[in-house]
């Protein structure tokens, strides 16, 4: 635990301090690194027998969650755009 944290804690030293950095095509390496992660973590489930043979038992509970995650996600992520984007602009039409 104390790892990830430390971990974490890494990441955002290292963002504060490159935050005035041109970095150019980072990107590109962020979106590499998350499609290389999302592979590895399915070989894992896909190598674990244990999940593969209870995939059957999850059925609708694990299609409820999915769908709520997704909608959750999307609705917080549709409130944030429109707090930061739509609502400063009404205002400064208004004005």
């Amino acid at each position: 635990m104390f790892t990830i944290i430390l971990l974490m804690l890494t990441g955002m030293l290292a963002g504060y301090l490159l935050r005035r950095k041109r970095l150019n095509g980072i990107h590109k390496i962020i979106t590499l690194l998350i499609w290389l992660l999302l592979f590895l973590l399915g070989n894992e489930v896909g190598g674990n027998e244990a999940i593969v043979k209870g995939l059957h038992t999850l059925g609708i509970e694990a299609a409820i969650l999915t769908l709520a995650a997704v909608a959750g996600s999307t609705l917080c992520a549709w409130g944030l755009w429109y707090l930061l984007y739509v609502r400063p602009k009404r205002k400064e039409q208004e004005a």
